[in-house]
């Protein structure tokens, strides 16, 4: 019996969604409202709200603070040119060059050039907070679309690649943002209070108009953020017409409706072009807020300055320090903040909007704390399958429905089904690694997919059939995970462990219990399984499933192994890989078209016509290799 895919079901369903019809949907779809086959708003019409993105940017950021406020304190820094410049300027002009000290006013010079020095410093030490808050960003995103497509059985590839796309697109955004930011922010800030040291009268001429710029920036903001969005789903609804009339050009050429898809994609071309335009014009009025902050406190200035040097009490110096903040610091931070800042802030909500929106199914929810609890004696625990019913998503057909399933304390049962059948899904259903979505698999009375993971591995062993031995010591292969204080297997225990299994040979050759284990690849398959037996014969756990765990062993040795486990005291649950590990079962269970058939060995050989077509399979594979069918038992 070879592997079979947890997912087959629902990679057959897949290919039942596209062919026929596909692209005959595009003609009626295009301007037929406001929506596409996607649930997408139609870019011509109104753009329906969309939950916010900001929400999940600042869950994460929230869970990074000190990196933010270091990332905020060598900004700090960065700030230091920003706000001494003019002072620096000023003093040079005034105590150095007019007073005929040139020596002084190169000195000045030569400490904001200091001062800038240690602002590349700065911004080079703020680099690594910064990844400290953007790489976390990214993995949380990807999860996020990760397992939101897995959810959906059938969803498009292209859908989730541009998911994928975007949320690298939000990772250097935010990065981007983050780093121009906390620069030009912080620039801002300190130019206005260097300006506020150097010369007070000129504040008002500065603070009018730049708070008149803010104003009209936050109030343009939504408007571009909405039809940056319409641009975005006009993109998207334009890809996927395209993508869905050409999937589908032998049912538009069998149809003759070739003319009206191309009219259908034109529309929609159509609209996206009117979404950039309408984008650009509203983009052009971002102009006018450099105007107001950057140009206007400088024109302002300039009129003003007869009355600074008379009145107001400003020496040339002073005056030239106040250009300084002007023409270095206050306008090319407005510029910057009005548009690159203005741009890739619209960008990335719109991205962060899409990701919450597409990939916004329920956050998976921690299990309950759970007390821990005593392993429970071998003897007192059953297992029971009541009315399962699992598929793979919502759309997939299950793969279960309605099985029954009830096992004794110390029983022995062989799974066995053609590929595809479940046998893996089962496995994982019963160690709790999957939630049933009807009916309950119930282990001594608990349902396992809602325990702990330390709790839960102390139930129910399951060993798959790729074994799982990582770098260290032999002994630390065996003995893993870690048991509680008390629990560790004794030298003796261990050793009658890899004798009883007939491991003891291949630990004497890696030099021991305590021999280092470097190269675990270096490893056969079968080694590497015979190892991980061990580890899971020497599990607390009373409940035990080998999912085709012995599959790399040869017959003599897994049937050595399938007899420790059956001695061994608990429930044994065998996803069966020869039909010897049927035969040495208290009972069978046959998977089939989602529902099973438990019976003894010899029962089922008559109750089921597939179970004799396997049996039957098994022999003649047996046969052709020239090996007994079935070791150690009467044929």
């Amino acid at each position: 019996m070879g592997r079979h895919s947890a997912g087959h079901g629902a990679s057959l369903g897949t290919g039942r969604r596209h062919g026929h019809g596909a692209a005959l949907d595009t003609g009626h779809r295009t301007g037929n409202g406001h929506r596409d086959g996607r649930g997408m708003p139609h870019a011509g019409g109104p753009v329906r709200r969309r939950p916010p993105g900001w929400t999940l940017l600042g869950r994460q950021l929230a869970t990074t603070p000190g990196a933010l406020w270091r990332l905020l304190g060598w900004s700090g820094v960065e700030a230091l040119p920003a706000l001494t410049s003019g002072l620096m300027v000023s003093a040079a002009v005034d105590r150095g060059f007019l007073a005929g000290r040139p020596g002084v006013g190169v000195a000045w010079l030569a400490g904001f050039g200091a001062v800038t020095a240690a602002r590349a410093y700065a911004a080079r030490a703020g680099f690594p907070y910064l990844a400290a808050v953007v790489e976390p960003l990214r993995d949380t995103l990807v999860e996020r679309v990760v397992r939101s497509a897995l959810a959906r059985p059938h969803a498009d590839p292209a859908e989730v690649a541009r998911l994928t796309e975007q949320v690298e697109s939000a990772r250097q955004l935010t990065a981007t943002l983050l780093r121009t930011l906390r620069g030009v922010g912080v620039t801002l800030v300190a130019a206005l209070a260097g300006l506020a040291l150097l010369a007070p009268a000129v504040l008002p001429l500065v603070l009018v108009p730049l708070i008149a710029a803010g104003l009209l920036f936050a109030r343009l903001l939504r408007p571009l953020v909405e039809r940056r969005r319409a641009v975005v789903l006009a993109e998207e609804r334009l890809a996927a017409e395209a993508g869905r009339a050409l999937h589908g050009l032998r049912d538009i050429q069998a149809t003759g409706s070739g003319d009206r898809t191309a009219e259908a994609l034109a529309a929609t071309a159509g609209n996206s072009a009117a979404a950039s335009r309408a984008l650009g014009r509203a983009a052009a009025l971002r102009s006018l807020v450099v105007a107001l902050g950057g140009r206007l406190p400088v024109l302002a200035v300039v009129a003003a300055s007869p009355w600074l040097l008379g009145g107001g009490g400003l020496t040339p110096g002073e005056l030239l320090g106040v250009a300084t903040y002007l023409l270095q610091q206050l306008d090319p931070a407005v510029r910057t903040l009005a548009g690159t800042v203005g741009g890739w802030l619209l960008s990335l909500a719109v991205v962060l909007d899409r990701l919450a929106t597409t990939s916004g199914g329920p956050e998976p929810r921690p299990a309950p704390a759970a007390p821990s609890s005593p392993v429970p004696p071998p003897a007192t625990v059953g297992l029971r399958l009541t009315a399962l019913r699992y598929a793979h998503g919502p759309a997939a057909e299950p793969v279960f429905s309605g099985l029954d399933v009830t096992l004794a304390p110390g029983e022995h049962l062989a799974v066995v089904g053609p590929s595809g059948t479940g046998k893996s899904t089962l496995a994982a259903l019963l160690a709790g690694l999957l939630a049933p979505l009807d009916g309950e698999v119930r282990v001594g009375g608990v349902r396992p997919h809602l325990l702990p993971g330390p709790e839960r591995s102390r139930l129910v062993a399951l060993l798959p059939q790729e074994a799982y031995v990582f770098p260290g010591t032999v002994r630390a292969n065996l003995c893993w995970p870690v048991p509680p204080a008390g629990a560790r297997p004794s030298d003796a225990q261990l050793a009658h462990a890899t004798a009883l299994l007939g491991a003891d040979g291949l630990v004497a050759r890696l030099g021991g219990p305590d021999a280092e284990l470097a190269d675990p690849g270096a490893l056969s398959a079968g080694e590497r399984q015979l190892l991980a037996l061990v580890r899971t014969y020497l599990s607390p756990a009373p409940v035990v499933v080998l999912d085709e765990a012995t599959c790399h062993l040869d017959a003599t040795a897994e049937e050595r192994v399938e007899r420790a486990f059956a001695a061994r005291p608990g429930v044994l649950v065998v996803v069966a890989h020869r039909i010897s590990s049927a035969l040495r079962a208290d009972r069978v269970l046959l998977l089939d078209g989602g529902r099973g058939v438990l019976a003894r060995h010899g029962d089922l050989q008559v109750l089921s016509p597939l179970y004799r077509e396997l049996v039957g399979h098994w022999l003649g594979s047996a046969g052709q290799r020239g090996a007994a069918p079935f070791a150690g038992h009467p044929t």
